[in-house]
């Protein structure tokens, strides 16, 4: 057992490093520069029955600081009052158009066929996907449209910070954002040309317009449910140039209002996380159940209590240290930070259970998984 704690240490180590390596360098949308031209960005939002959210985002939108936008919300057969609150926001602001969207075809997902009918009317330059239930700071836009230029990119993705109210939300949610701030040094996603080293989040997710159509768009990843990070993958593999950053300050957004929407919503995304391959994914979730979990057991057995009390201050330290960072919920990061943590391992399973039972119910609409199992 003792040779365990060796390696869960030296794991908790280097997590560390890469915690702290991030929270003193990684890019974020706030430090971008100005941006070098005014080009035209298409600002596209899918929106299915968020009639209850679209408006924060539209309203922080046309108030930004980069005016040379287009906003087109494409409006998936809500059945709630999405268009007459964006119509109601087209009569303030002629920058905003809406479009009836389209039957799903086969062999398409919700999101990713609402993604690729936008991209069809967007005329600008730069193609800004994003979703209707963030809101934004003033120069979140311009900020963005900065780091591409500054740094010629195809591809940059943001993860917005996360606001969470309910206990079930302050669990889970921030769990996620650690597996990229205390995983993956963001600028590596720049410098490292690997596709395995690729990181996006659909929340905010932007393009240059031809690199969009060399990376065949959201057509080339019609049937992928994680589609943002396959995006990023495709373009590292045609050798576009992409970055990860934070969105802390800039783009915001509540994800889930409950435990149902937090099990559900994750549940659809965590096992796609690890490319549907069974062996990897399995190996995470009992990594992390060693690093953050284990140690709260052993702490009571004499021989190796010095050994798992000095795991959990590290844990709890990198929880601690993401926490201030990227404004998360500090005494549930830290203090619950166990049962964060096997709350987040148990929503992994349930996806890996629904991928094997094949589907799962997300916004009114039956989500088939591939079922091409793939050890």
């Amino acid at each position: 057992m003792i040779y365990i704690f060796y390696a869960i240490h030296i794991i908790l180590t280097i997590i560390l490093i890469v915690t702290v390596a991030n929270a003193i360098t990684a890019p974020m949308i706030k430090k971008g520069p100005k941006p070098l031209s005014k080009a035209l960005v298409s600002v596209l939002i899918p929106a299915r029955n968020e009639a209850h959210n679209i408006g924060n985002a539209l309203s922080t939108l046309i108030a930004q600081s980069y005016e040379n936008v287009e906003i087109f919300v494409l409006d998936d057969h809500s059945i709630d009052d999405t268009a007459e609150v964006v119509r109601s926001f087209q009569q303030k602001d002629d920058r905003i158009q809406i479009i009836a969207g389209r039957e799903l075809p086969s062999g398409w997902t919700g999101k990713n066929w609402a993604c690729f009918q936008l991209s069809q009317q967007a005329k600008g330059d730069y193609l800004l996907f994003t979703d209707a239930d963030n809101f934004y700071s003033s120069d979140a836009v311009e900020k963005t449209i900065g780091w591409m230029q500054k740094l010629n990119l195809s591809l940059f993705s943001a993860f917005p910070q996360q606001i969470t109210k309910t206990l079930a939300e302050k669990l889970v949610v921030p769990v996620f954002d650690t597996f990229v701030y205390s995983l993956l040094p963001l600028w590596l996603t720049y410098y490292v040309k690997f596709p395995s080293l690729a990181a996006a989040n659909g929340q905010w997710i932007a393009f240059t317009r031809e690199g969009y159509k060399r990376i065949g768009g959201h057509e080339a990843v019609k049937n992928q449910i994680v589609e943002d990070t396959e995006l990023a993958r495709l373009a590292k593999k045609r050798g576009e140039k992409v970055i990860t950053a934070s969105g802390r300050d800039a783009v915001m957004g509540r994800m889930y209002d409950s435990w149902r929407g937090v099990w559900n919503g994750f549940s659809k995304n965590a096992f796609g996380l690890m490319g549907y391959k069974i062996f990897p994914f399995l190996l995470f979730e009992i990594t992390f159940f060693a690093l953050y979990i284990l140690p709260w057991f052993v702490i009571w057995f004499e021989p190796l209590r010095v050994a798992g009390a000095s795991a959990i201050i590290r844990g709890m330290v990198i929880r601690l240290i993401m926490a201030l960072k990227y404004k998360q919920p500090i005494v549930v990061s830290t203090l619950l930070n166990p049962i964060s943590t096997g709350a987040t391992l148990l929503v992994g399973m349930n996806s890996f259970y629904r991928y094997v039972r094949g589907s799962i119910r997300w916004k009114d609409r039956e989500i088939m998984f591939k079922q091409d199992s793939r050890a």
